[in-house]
């Protein structure tokens, strides 16, 4: 089933507000009331609405497995200069990679769920109240004894990353124990999402229930050491749908390098011999190739004038899931990552608060004027 850019809005409206209603439905679309009118009964038709209170069906959600933390932010006011103090401001944030894709998705519509772990201490309350207010479902974050984990990212005065260290015990304490607790939420997801910060086993777990219910599986590398870590759990018997790597990425996992164009597909070419339906490869400011279905996409990064890069690869992501969740293609879901990306650099926020379908969509079309 496929739906119209606006019935998505619509949706999107709905999962953010149920008692919106079709005046301020409306008012948020810059339309006439009969005009969504006509778009909602478009939706009950298609079973997307039950019954006449705007009631969504119960579509399948997102299921993401990962890290949950606390991120902690130093910007530097001017070039930062090594081994002395710098001038600058910092702030402290949720974060953490599956977190923040959890996040972005919730902010655009999608339900999601959330399985992961933080401390049962203050840090963590806050990474909670922080995570479910945005609209993701907790029920699966676990509370450790140890103390919730923290990534502390020093940033260039252009935003740039310039160092970062991740303490991430909590969510190494997520056992293969605690992501069977979710086996049925799992196998009755449209998507799963795994953060390459989980530990082997449960994520070799979190594959294979996953692969038994025939749930597509979207894999994030997160770092050379995670990808180098996880690179044996790839293999024909537990396809994937997709992974997400970079160029030093895509070595880790395949002992394959990935400088040159050759290389590059040579490199992408193995995994899918082990069973990966699509490779997308992040290449920084030169955008991204999709390979898959017999095909490469090239793509360009949408324009964007950067504040902060620390979240696009998360926001980029989700926003593949969400669109491919919403009957995009996945090339077209691709494109509509790269905008969520743009977005999310452009401003000082890992995840943009006001971070909206339709405020991705509206600047692909900008992009594509």
């Amino acid at each position: 089933m496929t739906l119209t850019e606006r019935e998505r809005e619509i949706v999107a409206l709905l999962r953010r507000d149920p008692l919106i209603g079709s005046q301020g439905m409306a008012a948020e679309l810059g339309t006439t009331r009969a005009a969504v009118n006509v778009h909602l009964s478009n939706l009950g038709k298609k079973g997307v609405i039950l019954g006449r209170g705007y009631v969504l069906g119960d579509e399948p959600p997102v299921v993401v497995i990962g890290g949950a933390n606390m991120d902690v932010k130093a910007r530097s006011a001017t070039t930062a200069v090594a081994a002395t103090s710098n001038p600058g401001t910092a702030s402290m944030t949720a974060g953490g990679v599956g977190r923040n894709i959890a996040e972005n998705l919730a902010r655009l519509g999608t339900r999601t769920h959330l399985v992961a772990a933080v401390g049962s201490d203050a840090l963590g309350d806050q990474v909670l109240a922080a995570t479910s207010g945005a609209g993701v479902h907790v029920e699966h974050v676990r509370r450790s004894a140890r103390a919730t984990g923290t990534y502390t990212a020093v940033l260039d005065s252009d935003g740039e990353l310039v160092v970062a260290v991740a303490d991430m015990a909590a969510t190494d304490e997520l056992s293969p124990e605690h992501v069977s607790a979710a086996r049925d939420l799992i196998a009755s997801a449209g998507l799963v999402v795994l953060d390459g910060n989980l530990g082997a086993a449960a994520l070799e777990l979190a594959l294979d229930l996953a692969s038994a219910a025939g749930v597509r599986v979207l894999l994030e590398p997160v770092s050379v050491p995670k990808a180098n870590a996880l690179a044996h759990l790839i293999e024909p018997g537990r396809p994937l749908f997709a992974i997400t790597p970079n160029r030093d990425e895509l070595t880790a996992l395949t002992g394959l390098p990935a400088r040159t164009e050759r290389q590059l597909t040579t490199a992408v070419r193995a995994l899918h011999v082990r069973g990966v339906v699509h490779v997308w490869v992040r290449l920084g400011a030169r955008g991204s190739l999709l390979s898959g279905a017999g095909e490469s996409i090239r793509l360009d990064a949408a324009p964007a004038d950067v504040v902060d890069v620390t979240g696009a690869g998360d926001a980029m992501l989700a926003a593949f899931c969400h669109a491919l969740l919403a009957g995009d293609s996945p090339g077209q879901a691709a494109a509509y990552g790269h905008a969520a990306a743009a977005l999310t650099v452009a401003s000082p926020h890992t995840v943009r608060a006001d971070l909206t379908d339709r405020l991705v969509r509206a600047l692909q079309r900008e992009v594509v004027r």
